[in-house]
């Protein structure tokens, strides 16, 4: 009888549906006579467990049946560390180290940690970017005897990736006799985090079992560290990869369509919509939005404008792509008309939806409707200007010439001014001639960046327009007496049949440049032929 009063108390839990049902489950756990201690310690077990991991319950509840429970075994000990790692990974929280004060008092009562408890630890480090205390209980896991379990190895590489310690994470990685797919990808995306893609290739190339995660991991981390091109060639290796459990999901789809924005392939773009329309994966928001960008990046702003009008939900998100499209293409009225019919939807701007208006009107010389917005930004939306808001209404007022209204805002800004704010001041007056004042900026920027070739390489085009050029002279000698050099070769790329031909003086492809050198011989034949024609007419 009180076996199958257990067993029908530990159904309702599992069905239950609010705090309100639980609270009622808890009193009769709590009171009724039927029920051995046993029993009642393994009920308030899986009430605590509901509480503090259900969507329907509430940790704090959680916490104070804890405190309840006389003697807590490793079980409950587990179970709180886990849900207080869990949900909070904030270092500002007054909560946030409650997961170790739990292992501390765990400790003193006795109870020795398992191989899940260290996990959930690290993990609470990993949210709050705690090494130090990351390798605190590194060393108590080493203690404990579990230095080479694969759980507490895969959540070290991750507590030492994310506070920066990538060396750590690789010590650790090395020396693991049993690595699963979690290892491999947590070292990759350690790898990708920390901007070493190359090793991180080297890793990806070495791994026998991948799953989607492996490969979005690979493909994102190459659009994000500069390497669309390579992103792409993934995605097609993904596809032909063999393996039923590996196929591109939204995430997939996500990342290809920023890498194909990135390089301007439509042809590649609208290959990829086609496939997610033909596999049947969700356009949702997020792919609408990248769908948009995608679209506006390559040049076609009617694409982009379907794609935006054709999705059922906007959030500000997709507003903001929108928008910046217009921006992007140089139609700063259009881009002013969405900001309207957004505010008369009553979705509220965020402040990078105010920095594509502010280009928008930069881009298209909107100098009234540009300080407009600032106004509104501040004013009706109460958003306190950034530095890239700052830079924006100096590029509209310094590409207007109206460089004291420009200088103005520079003097007066609460944030000290960066390049980019400088930049676009530098940007007017090379638009504008300015000479005087263009060279200030330079001067600045140089002193604020004495290595970037470009403030010098601007500093000689304004020498030159100037014709002083004893002074292009001196500072092209400055230059290579310091060895100031531009640092990436220049590129460029071109989309034909599908394909992303890259241009580049570090090197080229050779059949490509034989190709090119074919047609440029044909042209300058075909040229010379036909002034010899006129030569001879005339």
């Amino acid at each position: 009888m009180a076996y199958l009063r257990r067993g029908l108390m530990a159904r309702f839990i599992e069905e239950c549906r609010n705090m309100r049902e639980l609270k009622q489950i808890h009193s009769q756990i709590v009171t009724s006579p039927y029920l051995s201690e046993a029993d009642r310690y393994f009920l308030t077990s899986r009430l605590l467990f509901f509480c503090a991991f259900s969507q329907s319950g509430c940790l704090n509840y959680a916490t104070v049946v804890f405190r309840f429970i006389s003697n807590p075994n490793l079980f409950v000990y587990n179970a709180m560390i886990r849900a207080y790692a869990t949900i909070i990974d904030k270092v500002d929280e007054p909560c946030s180290s409650l997961a170790l004060i739990l292992y501390k008092q765990m400790l003193s009562d006795g109870i020795a940690p398992d191989c899940l408890t260290f996990p959930f630890l690290l993990k609470n480090c990993t949210g709050r970017l705690d090494y130090i205390t990351g390798r605190s209980i590194h060393g108590h896991a080493v203690k404990h005897g579990f230095p080479n379990n694969v759980f507490v190895q895969n959540s070290l590489i991750s507590v030492y990736s994310s506070c920066g310690f990538l060396n750590s994470a690789r010590k650790v990685f090395d020396k693991m006799s049993n690595r699963d797919v979690v290892s491999w990808n947590s070292m990759i995306f350690a790898c990708l985090r920390g901007g070493e893609l190359d090793l991180a290739l080297q890793l990806f190339r070495k791994m026998k079992k991948r799953n989607n995660i492996t490969w979005n991991s690979v493909i994102t981390g190459f659009v994000q560290g500069g390497r669309p091109k390579e992103a792409i060639e993934f995605f097609y290796e993904m596809q032909i990869w063999g393996d039923d459990a590996v196929r591109p999901d939204k995430f997939t789809v996500a990342s290809i369509l920023a890498a194909c924005a990135a390089l301007g392939a439509i042809d590649q773009g609208k290959w990829v919509h086609n496939f997610l329309k033909k596999n049947g994966l969700e356009c949702d928001i997020a792919i609408g939005t990248a769908l948009v960008d995608m679209y506006g990046k390559c040049g076609c702003l009617e694409r982009a404008l379907q794609v935006f009008r054709e999705m059922p939900k906007k959030d500000i998100f997709a507003w903001t792509a929108m928008i910046s499209v217009f921006a992007l293409n140089g139609h700063g009225e259009e881009a002013l008309d969405l900001f309207t019919e957004m505010e008369a939807l009553g979705v509220r701007p965020n402040p990078v939806t105010f920095v594509g208006l502010l280009s928008a009107c930069a881009h298209s010389g909107l100098v009234d409707k540009g300080r407009w917005c600032f106004d509104v930004m501040k004013r009706v939306y109460l958003i306190e200007p950034q530095v890239q808001h700052y830079a924006c209404l100096v590029d509209i007022l310094s590409r207007a010439g109206l460089f004291n209204e420009a200088k103005a805002i520079i003097r007066d800004m609460p944030v000290e001014p960066d390049n980019f704010v400088w930049g676009a001041l530098l940007g007017g007056c090379l638009m504008r001639g300015n000479a005087e004042l263009g060279e200030k900026v330079a001067l600045k920027l140089i002193e604020l960046d004495p290595l970037n070739h470009a403030y010098y390489i601007s500093l000689c085009e304004i020498y030159a327009k100037a014709d002083r050029f004893n002074d292009v002279k001196k500072i092209r000698i400055f230059m290579n007496h310091r060895g100031i050099k531009k640092t990436v070769p220049g590129c460029s790329m071109i989309e034909v049949d599908g394909i992303v031909h890259e241009f580049s003086v570090k090197g080229s492809p050779e059949v490509l440049m034989e190709k090119l050198m074919h047609v440029l011989n044909c042209l300058s034949g075909g040229t010379r032929m036909e002034e010899n024609m006129l030569y001879s007419i005339e």
